[in-house]
């Protein structure tokens, strides 16, 4: 049995009721779950399931493993309550849906190739591209063409593109869509203004990273 990930339906939700379906050692899996596990470059979210801090989520295929501390004593069948950090979903999901009008202008407004590497932080973002020179001259634009897409608090559309085989996409009405499993913010408004910085990083590879104003 897969999880139902409510994290897509409900991003905003930080506490959730359910039940444990299975536990091997310190590793468990939930019947639905609200605590989102490191893919795409987003960071876990950090949280407890039964009081219980959670060490590590994992995505394997479309399950989630929970790993617990020694000592949990979770059995299969167990009603557990699912908490998770507020400030830093909220802040992982402004920096997340940050980067990605980032990619999506760099790509579409400067004929960038597929990124080649991502991480988002609650404290920044980051895109690495194969890039020959110096990034930083489109850096300008890019941020002002985002910001202003921000300004304008586009409506955000999450939705499946194959549900069985858990492929989503996000869309913005006349802007743009591109496959995300993330989560995402409801409206463009949420994110903030960003602010963009070029790394080198060597061998023909370019980094922008990328920081918000605090709302």
């Amino acid at each position: 049995m897969t999880v139902k990930k409510i994290f897509w339906d409900d991003p905003y939700r930080t506490t959730l009721t359910t039940t444990v379906t299975s536990v091997h050692d310190n590793a468990v899996t939930l019947k639905e779950t609200i605590f989102f596990a490191f893919s795409g470059g987003q960071e876990s979210d950090q949280g407890t399931i039964g009081g219980f801090e959670v060490l590590e989520a994992k995505k394997v295929g479309t399950e989630i493993l929970y790993t617990l501390p020694d000592g949990h004593g979770l059995k299969a069948g167990d009603t557990v309550t699912v908490e998770i950090d507020d400030p830093r979903r909220l802040a992982l999901m402004r920096l997340h849906f940050a980067a990605e009008l980032v990619l999506w202008a760099v790509q579409t407004r400067h004929g960038a190739p597929e990124k080649i590497g991502a991480h988002i932080s609650p404290e920044k973002a980051r895109i690495d591209f194969l890039w020959e020179g110096s990034i930083a001259p489109i850096l300008p634009d890019t941020a002002d063409w985002v910001n202003r897409i921000i300004a304008e608090d586009h409506p955000i559309e999450s939705a499946f593109t194959d549900e069985a085989a858990e492929r989503r996409v996000w869309r913005i009405e006349g802007v743009g869509e591109t496959p995300c499993g993330g989560t995402h913010l409801r409206s463009t408004g949420e994110i903030g203004s960003v602010q963009l910085r070029r790394r080198n990083i060597g061998g023909g590879r370019e980094r922008i990273e990328i920081t918000l104003e605090r709302l």
